[in-house]
């Protein structure tokens, strides 16, 4: 009888300790990051967005594995292939004779000359047992005869990385000065946001540009660059984040229990604001990226016989005209990364935005 009891006490404790609704139905609780994902998977663009990031990521981790000729490895006879899935040699024989027989036509000629046939046939001759020419380019080939996709999936590396560098610095630097300034306050806070607004003050393309110009075209100084002022926003952001916060019921009892300051503020504060953290630095690669493209428009940025995808795009340009292609595949491999990188940063703002519950 009194394991009966007993037995019924704790069943009866369970089911009154497990969450139930109105029409008392069982109710599973959903942590932050559980509902942030379950809204997350409703947005088809957010989605295809992040399937995208992680395709190039992947590749871009994955480049010097992957079966690809090296970005700085030059074949001068195989300058300026169009893409094509033939050989280089079918190719090159293909833009050959087609290069000759408007020459031809230009002349006034139906046919091509004999000096010309000659030159076709120990083009072919020199195909058929020189192996260099069983090289493939599915997205052509540059002015020095280097391998478009190469090029391109290295200069992503490099893009990605830049982005990625860039605001992970302006978030330590910004997080940190936000937090302080929010949570101490006082003349803290009011020194903190003067040295913000004075750095605002500064045109920040300008002072890149400077720097770039005086230190040399390197890559160090470029991450040093492209960070130097880019986490005022997040130090902002933050800032606003910590005032809203600190004072909360919380974190009223860390201190009632005697948590030292660090401690509230890395273990306490910054955790809940870790969704504005995390949706700004999905916006923020992409600017990153554009910046850098814009340094490496102007010639300041990469220097050869590195690339990304800003220098190839700014080689392409100067190209347009005759092989399009050079331009076209970087600037369509950026774009569509940029594209990918906004959409999925507006889908984590909605997802971690406790308001758009209800619209998701």
């Amino acid at each position: 009888m009194n394991m009966k009891t007993t037995d019924n006490i704790t069943e009866d404790t369970v089911v009154s300790e497990t969450p139930v609704n109105e029409f008392n139905q069982l109710v599973k609780p959903v942590s932050l990051w559980g509902d942030a994902w379950r809204r997350l998977k409703k947005n088809k663009m957010a989605l295809t967005g992040l399937c995208v990031v992680g395709f190039y990521l992947l590749i871009s981790l994955l480049a010097p594995v992957l079966p690809i000729y090296s970005y700085s490895d030059q074949t001068i006879v195989h300058q300026n292939l169009p893409p094509s899935f033939s050989s280089a040699g079918e190719t090159l024989l293909r833009v050959r004779h087609a290069e000759m027989f408007r020459q031809a036509k230009a002349e006034g000629r139906a046919e091509l000359s004999a000096k010309q046939t000659e030159e076709l046939a120990a083009l072919q001759n020199e195909i058929k047992t020189d192996t260099v020419h069983n090289r493939r380019y599915i997205l052509g080939t540059d002015a020095l005869g280097r391998d478009v996709l190469a090029r391109v999936v290295y200069g992503g590396r490099i893009s990605i990385m830049i982005g990625l560098v860039g605001t992970i610095t302006s978030l330590f630097i910004g997080v940190f000065v936000g937090s302080v300034s929010g949570y101490f306050g006082g003349w803290i806070d009011n020194l903190l946001m003067r040295f913000v607004d004075i750095m605002y003050g500064l045109p920040y393309m300008l002072v890149v540009i400077i720097m770039m110009a005086i230190l040399g075209q390197n890559m160090i100084i470029l991450f040093v660059a492209i960070a130097l002022v880019s986490w005022l926003t997040i130090a902002r952001v933050v800032r606003g984040q910590v005032i809203s916060l600190k004072n909360a019921e919380f974190i009223e009892a860390a201190r009632s229990m005697g948590a030292s300051t660090p401690r509230i503020i890395f273990k306490h504060v910054l955790p809940n604001t870790l969704g504005i953290i995390i949706v700004y630095s999905t916006l923020s690669i992409p600017g990153f990226i554009m910046n850098e493209s814009f340094l490496s428009f102007l010639g300041l940025g990469i220097s050869a016989p590195r690339a990304s995808w800003g220098s190839l795009v700014s080689e392409g340009v100067n190209v347009i005209t005759l092989y399009p292609w050079q331009l076209l595949v970087p600037a369509i491999t950026m774009t569509v990364f940029l594209f990918a990188m906004n959409f999925l940063g507006d889908g984590l703002r909605d997802a971690f935005d406790p308001q758009s519950k209800n619209r998701v």
